[in-house]
């Protein structure tokens, strides 16, 4: 069963730091890049970071240098460090393959930046 399941947002103040984890079925992790997408209200969802099978990364200019994306192979997980966070940061983040996303989505999870 190929399954996504993101974990680790929250509520963070402007400034602070959040790390996201997505734990990906085999089947799909092992032969895939990865991507974190991003949904805000009222806006279309959007690639934020990517890493391909042997470690390339890739961010919106957006997260540049604020953001870094990794891939543990052993755990089938990958992860988004978010540092220095802003408001504009505020959605519900998402994992999926990267670059062709499968049409199989985890509950996402919430990103909150406000003081």
């Amino acid at each position: 069963q190929v399954q996504l399941v993101e974990s680790g947002g929250g509520l963070v103040q402007p400034g602070g730091s959040l790390r996201l984890s997505c734990a990906a079925s085999r089947s799909i992790f092992s032969f895939n890049g990865m991507g974190w997408y991003r949904q805000a209200p009222g806006k279309e969802r959007e690639l934020v970071a990517s890493i391909s099978i042997d470690g390339r990364t890739n961010y919106v200019d957006s997260v540049k240098g604020r953001f870094t994306i990794s891939r543990d192979n052993a755990k089938n997980t990958v992860y988004l460090q978010m540092n220095s966070l802003r408001p504009e940061d505020t959605a519900v983040y998402y994992c999926n393959t990267w670059p062709s996303r499968i049409n199989v989505w985890g509950q996402g999870t919430q990103v909150t930046v406000s003081s």
